[in-house]
């Protein structure tokens, strides 16, 4: 093939190149846009709830109680301080052998303390059948007995507050009956009601309750009847919620009290 020729072809294939090479860089140009689109689009549409979770802030009456209706009602009377009549009630499930529950224990009593009469506080047994918590069940028993002297929450102090004492001690139930001396008991009763079945009944019933509120760990706290995670298990979390649950049964109430009101007739 002569010289002449193949320039020609040459010049030909860089003329056909040239003549593409827009429609290329106008595609590729097109395929950056559509999808620059896409993921601005598709990045609109994540929902919030693939962020971090800010329970805290979720209010009470946004959140959905899991407590059936059919729900049996636990020991009666349940073991309780504040007011029967509060606008609002805490129910503790705990668990005496609950690291975690212990670490709760003042942060409740300091609740129960400030808030006093504007709520209702329950306390739950609810021991863990797990080897770890072997004596879980018998301290509930124990505090159980000792609610039948009417020292129930002196007994419950006690156990949260030297929890690993016992916990590791052979001797544990002479540490107990310590402790019965310690808040006035009648020991020799209380040891009786400890082998007694009224006082195992109440523990299962609090069990039965707890189970039936799909309680599976512990501490677990409910406050209206509305779970409560134990990262918001801090004294200015708690109040928080306590505060809104309070502001709102006051706005109800006032509501109410409008609707009632009775109507002044001019003369």
């Amino acid at each position: 093939m002569s010289k002449a020729i193949k320039a020609n072809k040459s010049k030909q294939n860089a003329s056909k190149s040239g003549s593409n090479a827009p429609l290329i860089i106008g595609g590729v140009l097109l395929a950056a846009i559509l999808g620059g689109w896409w993921m601005y689009t598709s990045s609109q549409s994540v929902p919030a709830s693939n962020s971090t979770a800010n329970t805290a802030a979720t209010p009470i009456a946004a959140r959905t109680p899991p407590v059936p209706v059919n729900a049996p009602p636990g020991a009666q009377p349940p073991n309780q301080s504040g007011s029967q009549t509060a606008l609002v009630t805490l129910e503790e499930f705990a668990d005496f052998q609950c690291g975690s529950c212990a670490a709760a224990n003042p942060i409740l009593n300091e609740i129960k303390s400030t808030y006093g009469s504007r709520i209702r506080f329950i306390f739950r047994n609810f021991p863990l059948s797990i080897p770890a918590h072997d004596k879980a069940f018998d301290a509930a028993v124990a505090a159980e007995a000792s609610g039948m002297q009417g020292k129930f929450w002196e007994m419950q102090n006690l156990l949260f507050t030297n929890q690993k004492g016992w916990t590791d001690a052979g001797t544990y139930r002479d540490m107990w009956k310590g402790y019965a001396q310690k808040i006035g008991l009648d020991v020799a009763k209380w040891e009786n009601d400890m082998a007694g079945m009224a006082a195992k009944s109440r523990v299962n019933a609090d069990l039965e309750r707890g189970r039936a509120m799909n309680v599976n760990s512990t501490p677990s706290l409910f406050i209206n009847n509305t779970p409560v995670s134990f990262a918001e298990m801090k004294v200015e979390t708690l109040k928080d919620l306590i505060d809104a649950q309070l502001k709102q049964a006051a706005s109800s109430a006032e509501r109410q009290k409008s609707l009632t009101k009775p109507e002044v007739v001019a003369e």
